[in-house]
């Protein structure tokens, strides 16, 4: 990717180059291979590709081969350079190699010579002959990387990037100080999020920011991404590679955009983690004659390793997408911040939420299981959605029962003063407030479809509690504990006996800056002492 880098024109297509060759030609002589004691390829007419940091390469055409001892599979490979490559197994007799034969089946056209020839893996095979001369190893070339000038900077600098937009944006600067001459650099990275099915991250030259997009589980449904070059590459079919074209932009859309704004050549390449899940990486360039060989080859070296840098900072998001979604935010950011033994635990002052479904029990047995599943989802989306939205954290699902705090605290984990704790009720109160609406707005539906509908009870406290983990050190949970939590469910308990959906106790209501309404002394089961109790 040197600017200033010789270039010799090929017959093949590419460009001679000191740092990247492609050079495909007739091998001269016989060639002939074996497999558990039969000839599966004999050749007069083969062709050798000799491409930089790879051994030369025996290509086949499938008439002289024996295609019936072969079976298709699904696997695919990309070639920037070639273009997805198709593999076959070999069987003979008792012995089989699977994946061991491939062929590009519709070849990039640089290198279109090799349509309808196929090449077998080297050690694969049993034995290899040139003009009935056996060969016993392959032709080995000079493994150096030191003309590739990302090598350096991979192992001496790529790791200081924190943030996927950072090591792309050094990824793309680089490339373009070597003469890339990209435009965009679009990184898609498929993640584990109950509404998120990728992240996409773009960079566009002459942009400061990289920017990022976020597909939901619905969009890959969409025709924009059916009819994009992302989607044979997600099924395994491996990448794309095409000039930008009137014609081309038929085919896929997306390049009629990229047309637009003077692309002249787009390469979409899988970008595979170590767990085998295939992520993508896009460039485009206005290049008069598109990208070059050396710079297509110095990307292609470096791609296994800028995967696992990817996929470092993809684990990371990932745990911490799945600690909020599964244990709540401020919880999965403690449990990140190194609570994370039996016993790690610290004091908090909160306001107590408690929730429960009435009737859940007849309720249960007048549905089916899914039926009743969509029911309870439906009653946490009120109630957990509500509290998330108004600052809270729920903290547990307990069958139709919920468990969330709306934590009084200042930001060095102080207990909170009393404007905050005013707040911490406020944001209580607005909740309880947000799920009774969207409870009525839900049971409408419900009441046209001739659905029983929901019922609730919500119970309010502050108190002093435990936040931390509890369990075996096999299997832990992040809760809250303490007598406070168990009176927030007691006075939930009598929301019904009351009948008031939201009931609160005198601490939560002499925190609170607001009207509330007394509903008279009771006891509560288990806690000691007369109670009074207030609603809205």
């Amino acid at each position: 990717m040197r600017a200033a880098a010789r270039v010799v024109p090929m017959a093949n297509g590419f460009t001679k180059n000191p740092d990247y060759r492609v050079d495909l030609e007739p091998a001269g002589k016989r060639i002939r291979v074996e497999f558990n004691g039969e000839t599966v390829a004999d050749s007069e007419n083969a062709l050798v590709l000799r491409e930089t940091r790879h051994s030369p390469t025996y290509y086949f055409p499938q008439s002289d081969v024996r295609m019936d001892l072969m079976a298709r599979t699904d696997h695919h490979t990309h070639c920037p350079f070639k273009g997805n490559a198709s593999y076959w197994s070999l069987s003979v007799g008792d012995r089989s190699a699977d994946n061991a034969v491939w062929g590009y089946e519709e070849p990039l056209p640089e290198v279109s010579g090799i349509s309808g020839y196929v090449s077998f893996y080297w050690d694969h095979m049993d034995a290899w002959y040139e003009d009935d001369t056996q060969v016993h190893e392959q032709k080995s070339v000079a493994q150096s990387y030191a003309l590739n000038p990302l090598v350096d900077w991979l192992l001496r600098e790529a790791w200081e990037a924190t943030t996927t937009r950072e090591l792309l944006s050094r990824f793309a600067s680089l490339l373009n100080e070597k003469g890339a001459e990209l435009t965009r650099m679009n990184v898609i990275v498929r993640t584990l999020h109950p509404l998120l099915s990728a992240n996409a991250y773009l960079w566009k030259k002459g942009v400061e920011e990289v920017e990022r997009f976020d597909a939901t589980h619905d969009s890959v449904t969409e025709q924009s991404f059916l009819s994009s070059p992302l989607k044979p590459l997600f099924d395994g079919e491996g990448g794309v590679r095409r000039r930008v074209t009137a014609e081309s932009a038929k085919e896929f859309p997306i390049l009629a955009e990229l047309k637009t704004v003077g692309a002249t050549d787009y390469v979409a390449m899988p970008m595979r983690f170590s767990d085998g899940q295939i992520n993508a990486i896009t460039m485009t360039t206005d290049a008069p004659h598109g990208f070059s060989t050396e710079t297509l080859g110095h990307v292609h070296d470096v791609l296994p390793l800028m995967a696992r840098l990817f996929e470092v900072h993809a684990k990371e998001r990932m745990a911490a997408t799945l600690m909020r979604t599964f244990i709540g935010e401020h919880t999965g950011e403690r449990v990140l911040n190194g609570l994370v033994k039996r016993g790690d635990s610290e004091d908090l002052h909160a306001v107590i939420w408690f929730c429960d479904l009435r009737n859940s029990t007849p309720l249960a047995e007048s549905m089916s299981r899914p039926e009743f599943l969509e029911y309870l989802n439906h009653y946490f989306d009120c109630m957990a959605g509500a509290v998330v939205d108004n600052g809270g954290e729920v903290l547990r699902f307990i069958g139709d029962a919920a468990l969330a705090i709306f934590p009084i605290e200042d930001r060095a984990g102080a207990r909170g003063s009393c404007s905050e704790i005013s707040m911490a009720t406020l944001r209580a109160v607005k909740a309880a407030r947000d799920a009774e609406e969207l409870v009525e707005q839900v049971n409408i539906e419900l009441e046209q479809q001739g659905r029983p509908q929901i019922g609730f009870g919500i119970g309010l406290h502050i108190g002093d509690v435990t936040y931390g983990n509890i369990g075996i050190p096999e299997r832990l949970e992040f809760t809250v504990i303490g007598t406070a939590v168990n009176q927030t469910a007691r006075i939930e308990a009598k929301s019904k006996d009351l009948d008031a959906n939201i009931v609160a106790s005198k601490e939560f209501a002499e925190n609170y800056h607001g009207e509330l309404k007394s509903l008279g002394i009771h006891e509560l089961r288990g806690v000691a002492g007369a109670h009074e109790l207030f609603t809205l």
